[in-house]
């Protein structure tokens, strides 16, 4: 959890720096939003029918998960570096926001479970 904030406090500071390289995507239930950050333009909108919704960033680029079940839930969330590091966050998803720390890649996000599995 400690390093789950740290990695907030500087995105979020890194965002304030460099806030054009940041994408957004909210998920209620089966429906995700992808928006612009500085507009909040929604740029598209999908449904998540796989177990994982993928998102690919640039290296560099920072995500906002906005997390907005209707009922407190957890998300699964893997997170790929782009030196081959892979890790694993179970995210409550009622109304919170995530940032991912530098050097993420690739952002998977599962389906909301009522339970941490």
């Amino acid at each position: 959890m400690k390093k789950l904030m740290l990695c907030s406090i500087l995105s979020i500071l890194f965002i304030n720096s460099y806030s054009q390289d940041t994408l957004c995507s909210y998920f209620v239930g089966k429906v995700v939003y992808e928006f612009n950050y500085q507009t909040n333009e929604i740029i598209g909108q999908d449904e998540q029918v796989n177990k994982f919704y993928n998102i690919d960033l640039k290296y560099g680029d920072v995500l906002c998960l906005d997390l907005n079940d209707e009922k407190t839930r957890f998300r699964k969330v893997i997170l790929e570096f782009f030196d081959g590091e892979i890790t694993e966050e179970y995210l409550e998803s009622k109304d919170d926001f995530y940032y991912t720390p530098l050097g993420v890649v690739k952002v998977m996000v599962g389906r909301p479970t009522i339970f941490k599995i």
